[in-house]
């Protein structure tokens, strides 16, 4: 039997130091009376994820004229200063960062939203979030509004696509089917609404409003990117719970209530939350469209886990965007393609080969 004194000399000893134990590919790590279980293949793919995105970034902050060493881009970056930091630090840093947190913050909002719908086809760009952000942000470049004010606009299109979306799939314990369905009918009404507005409006601002609606990081920097990181930050206590929470979100009402849980409310934070995330990327940077629906789903198959996990499928959104940023920029230079158009470009196939393997299972 233990004194009071040796029961409180434990539970210190407890929160100072963590015990793991490791069932099989899984680590559980205590702390007192909180707890992780951590997939060790989780935390090799995050790590090689973390280095094959360093290595982008300094192939992308390399390439471009004036070319640039990658030696010399690493001392650059490390302040041991080089006649090319005007070129790395001030010109291609604050873009290459800028693809870093909008492809993290697209492959978060993907794994959130598909995780809810519990349908690898569900992402921002297929269920309205992009809708609306580009509807709201085409009538602002389209009737003279100042230029300051269209990612604010474009923010709150977007929420207003994901109020009408939660107003409609909420509906029955936000059921899987009916979310995703009402995801696409909210997307195809703001899509008609955008082509009318485009069409009636003056054909230059038509098109400025057209290269905004593709998604582009060309002339963006260091503004959006600390705009979406500051949404990150806010968002970080939640996206702790949702780590936590995903566990549960595929599991079935009765089995969900059987434990305690309370599924429409885990199921709607989780769908806020990444719809919160998808508007305010989209508010920045525009639709690039399908690098949240690709990024969970190559995580997923990374990790070799049933759901998209969250981390790994942030560093693989970052991957993706800072990637398709170099191709656009140097696969038919001088001309610059836009980000949305190399990723549209990897998206489009993937959502063809996901529709063919899912009617191959279903035979």
């Amino acid at each position: 039997m233990t004194t009071l004194r040796e029961r409180t000399a434990d539970r210190a000893l407890a929160v100072t130091t963590a015990s793991t134990t490791r069932p099989g590919n899984r680590t559980l790590l205590r702390l007192g009376r909180a707890s992780l279980l951590v997939r060790r293949r989780s935390v090799f793919v995050a790590v090689g994820l973390l280095v094959v995105l360093f290595a982008a970034m300094v192939l992308s902050l390399s390439l471009g004229t004036p070319y640039v060493a990658p030696v010399d881009v690493l001392r650059s970056l490390s302040g041991a200063g080089t006649p090319y930091d005007l070129v790395v630090l001030d010109l291609r840093l604050p873009r290459i960062v800028l693809a870093v947190v909008a492809g993290a913050a697209f492959g978060i909002a993907g794994t959130l939203i598909q995780s809810v719908s519990r349908n690898a086809l569900a992402s921002p760009d297929i269920i309205g979030i992009t809708q609306g952000a580009g509807l709201a942000a085409t009538i602002a470049l389209t009737t003279g509004v100042a230029a300051a004010l269209v990612a604010p606009a474009a923010l709150a299109g977007g929420l207003f696509a994901a109020a009408a979306l939660l107003a409609l799939g909420s509906k029955h314990g936000l059921a899987a089917q009916r979310f995703v369905l009402a995801g696409v009918a909210v997307a195809m009404a703001l899509r008609a609404l955008t082509e009318v507005v485009l069409l009636s409006a003056d054909p230059i601002d038509g098109m400025r409003a057209q290269i905004w609606l593709v998604g582009t990081l060309a002339g963006k920097g260091w503004t959006e990117a600390t705009y979406i990181a500051i949404t990150l930050v806010v968002l970080l206590p939640v996206l702790l719970w949702a780590g936590w929470a995903l566990n549960s979100s595929a599991l079935d009402d009765d089995t969900a209530r059987g434990l305690g849980l309370r599924p429409t409310a885990r199921r709607v934070g989780l769908a806020t939350t990444g719809v919160l995330a998808a508007a305010s990327v989209t508010a920045q940077v525009g639709a690039v469209d399908f690098v949240a629906l690709v990024a969970p789903q190559v995580a997923r198959r990374l990790v070799r886990a049933e759901r998209p996990p969250l981390v790994c499928a942030a560093l693989v959104g970052a991957v993706l965007v800072v990637l398709a940023d170099l191709a656009g920029r140097r696969l038919f230079a001088p001309t610059q393609l836009p980000a949305g158009v190399l990723t549209a470009a990897i998206g489009g196939p993937y959502l063809i080969f996901l529709l063919v393997r899912g009617r191959r299972r279903a035979a």
